[in-house]
């Protein structure tokens, strides 16, 4: 697969996104380990998960389906979400971050972490203090290599003037563009490589039935772009990209997500999925190449949806305009 650079961390441009293997999108149907074996196969070698997802079940069932795998793999996992009985919260204290570590460390059965991300800023201490505390895990060999996520410009900086940045993780697809505007820009002015989640729009640029049903997945339930008449609308822009993809011999997904690598050499998409037919579809798109035409039509799609995002603790929620 493709190779891109986040940082000094080489890595395929299609990595692999855990959280839905065991929260937010309803009971898996597939194992664990079937859908990692089809990403391994596929050529997909890094993993991101973090210590929220499942409480932490999610490093556990990733770890494990990992135990097996003699070649190289990057897990990637984050730190200052804290989900338990009580609810979900921020929590990045920097006396705190490496017993947090020690115990990801732990269910994922592994000796360090290739990338370890600031999942949330935590209002509650400088920021400096939290970078300060992950770089801690750097110079004891815990962790290879540091990011952040959905930070703001400001944020990035400094962070990156507290220790090397080597990535910022940010929701990015052409249903939801708002980083383009600020965060893409610093980060390319930083040298800090750029990682998208939900790079196929929570499922909406697939055009999967589940998609069109917000009631199978509680992160779509409660996103503005679900709603009836966001979701009327965004649907007719999936149905154009859908033609697209027709002409073009792929799928949907696979065009959205080479639109988005085609945004710059800097970018690794990690779109989630536990189907392993889906996990292969979504690697192919690494080898299409979309030209100037295609690019174009895309992006006069994109202009198209509509709707706000949910998502916990982040630092931008609404579209230009809105």
């Amino acid at each position: 697969m493709t190779q891109r650079k986040l940082g000094a961390l080489a890595t395929p441009a299609i990595g692999l996104g855990c959280m839905g293997l065991s929260q937010g999108y309803g009971p898996a149907q597939e194992s664990v380990a079937e859908a990692v074996h089809a990403a391994l196969d596929a050529g997909i070698v890094l993993f991101d998960t973090a210590m929220s997802y499942g409480m932490g079940h999610n490093e556990s069932v990733l770890g494990a389906a990992l135990s097996d795998v003699d070649s190289e793999v990057q897990v990637a996992t984050k730190v200052g979400i804290v989900r338990d009985d009580a609810g979900v919260r921020l929590d990045a204290a920097p006396e705190r971050i490496r017993g947090y570590c020690e115990a990801s460390l732990r269910r994922l059965g592994r000796e360090h972490l290739d990338l370890y991300y600031l999942h949330r800023v935590d209002p509650a201490y400088p920021i400096e203090e939290q970078i300060g505390a992950l770089a801690d895990l750097v110079a004891a060999g815990l962790v290879r290599h540091l990011g952040v996520s959905e930070v703001s410009a400001d944020q990035l900086r400094r962070a990156c003037a507290t220790a090397p940045i080597a990535a910022v993780q940010l929701e990015w697809s052409l249903a939801w563009r708002a980083p383009e505007d600020d965060i893409v820009p610093a980060a390319r002015e930083l040298g800090v490589g750029l990682v998208a989640y939900s790079p196929l729009g929570r499922g909406l640029l697939t055009g999967a039935a589940e998609s069109r049903d917000p009631a199978t997945s509680a992160f779509r339930r409660t996103d503005p772009r679900f709603s009836a008449d966001a979701l009327s609308r965004n649907a007719k822009q999936t149905e154009t990209i859908a033609a697209i993809a027709d002409r073009l011999g792929a799928t949907p997904g696979q065009v959205a997500l080479a639109w988005l690598l085609a945004q710059g050499d800097d970018v690794v998409a990690i779109p989630g999925s536990r189907r392993p037919q889906r996990i292969r579809e979504n690697a192919g798109a690494a080898e299409l190449t979309l030209d100037d035409q295609t690019m174009a039509e895309l992006t006069a799609v994109a202009a198209g949806f509509v709707g706000d995002r949910t998502s916990f603790a982040v630092d931008r929620t609404r579209r230009a305009g809105a």
